[in-house]
């Protein structure tokens, strides 16, 4: 919890620093891998950083953890703490590091802000950073206790296209793990540059399965280099290749029990979601599931069949899916045409809502959920990239 003094502080301050949040950021990002770019190469994703999505993302979480200090000091964003924890376990990220940050991000915010910065204001600010980085470190343990395993190689025993973007690899873990149905996995590759980056890709497949499978979509345009990873994957791996990944994380799983599901994705965001479904199918579940699905043409939605034959397999599942256009397409059931609309769909009572797709698909059927009657606590999601949704209503 906030001091008393400092938040008075942060909320005098709070509309101050959070209009000048980007700039901060920038800076921060700026003068950091000025002095050590063996950040950028080996651990910060490149494309993030070249488009600014990570800045914003960074930004994003500051306010909104520094807003729910002075607004709701009782509570804790555990859900918004524990997706950023899994995603820095999942990369490597280490207690000292938040110390590095720490350097360079107050550097940067007494640049940009100035005078404005008395010791005062610097003070409460450091209590609003160290509360944040000190609860993510403590996650960030908990979590690598758990998992126990570092890096490790898998095998790649299949490679099949699933869309004209889109690929899936059947991996081999080196070390029998487990998963929940939902996570992902960060992969690591070397690039001709020499640059080690990391990506997380969802599993998407059930862990009842023998072997793990990942679908990674090729990343085309966007500023460079965007895609990196993705393109290098499409254009290099073949059955037989090993490639160096983590255990699995991610806290975005499905809940067990009897609890009616919906289940809703937009574009490469399907992949979480049908882990679970493949899960619900293999284990003969009779939950209540409500399938959604929206993709530009049906073309473009990764495993389509396979989802399809999986809800046709789950007695208590339907399947709903939108295409932006779906010209003489057979599919079966008809699609609908255009963006996804809930008020064709009949949602059981007491249903527990997973999300995953890009921001604007997810705020859309966030919101339409509200509007029916879902409570904003039984709403999850899943961003792929930088969680550009902290920080917004």
């Amino acid at each position: 919890m906030l001091s008393q003094e400092s938040s008075a502080i942060v909320r005098a301050t709070l509309p101050v620093v959070g209009a000048a949040i980007e700039d901060i950021t920038a800076r921060f990002y700026g003068s950091m891998f000025a002095d050590n770019p063996e950040l950028l190469r080996n651990l910060f994703n490149r494309g993030n950083q070249a488009n600014g999505e990570q800045r914003s993302a960074l930004a994003g979480s500051i306010a909104a953890f520094a807003a729910i200090l002075v607004e709701r000091p009782d509570d804790r964003p555990d859900t918004m703490l524990a997706r950023i924890a899994n995603k820095h376990v999942s990369l490597g990220i280490t207690p000292d590091q938040y110390d590095l940050v720490h350097k360079y991000l107050f550097a940067a915010i007494a640049e940009v802000l100035g005078d404005a910065v008395t010791p005062e204001v610097a003070a409460a600010w450091d209590e609003v950073y160290w509360l944040m980085a000190n609860a993510l470190i403590a996650l960030e343990a908990e979590i690598g206790r758990d998992s126990h395993v570092g890096w490790l190689q898998a095998t790649v025993v299949e490679r099949r296209n699933v869309t004209p973007d889109a690929v899936s690899f059947t991996l081999r873990p080196g070390l029998p793990l487990s998963f929940k149905p939902g996570q992902y996995v960060s992969v690591a590759v070397t690039l001709p540059d020499g640059a080690r980056q990391i990506r997380q890709y969802s599993l998407s497949c059930a862990p009842e399965r023998q072997d793990w499978r990942i679908t990674v979509k090729r990343v085309r345009g966007g500023a460079a280099p965007d895609g990196e990873v993705s393109n290098w994957l499409h254009a290099n791996v073949l059955p037989g290749d090993m490639l160096t990944i983590s255990a699995p994380f991610g806290d975005l799983t499905l809940p067990p029990g009897d609890t009616p599901l919906f289940l809703a994705s937009a574009g490469i965001g399907a992949t979480p979601i049908l882990s679970m479904v493949d899960h619900l199918a293999t284990t003969e579940s009779t939950r209540q599931v409500t399938v959604i699905h929206a993709d530009r043409a049906p073309a473009d939605h990764p495993h389509r069949e396979e989802l399809r034959r999986l809800v046709d397999g789950l007695p208590g599942a339907t399947l709903h899916r939108w295409y932006e256009e779906a010209p003489g397409c057979a599919c079966d059931p008809a699609p609908n045409v255009g963006q996804v609309d809930l008020a064709r769909v009949e949602l059981p009572e007491r249903v527990v809502a997973y999300l995953c797709g890009p921001v604007p698909f997810m705020r859309s059927v966030r919101s339409q959920l509200l509007r029916r009657g879902v409570p904003a606590s039984d709403i999850h999601y899943e961003v792929f990239g930088p969680d550009l949704w902290l920080g917004q209503d």
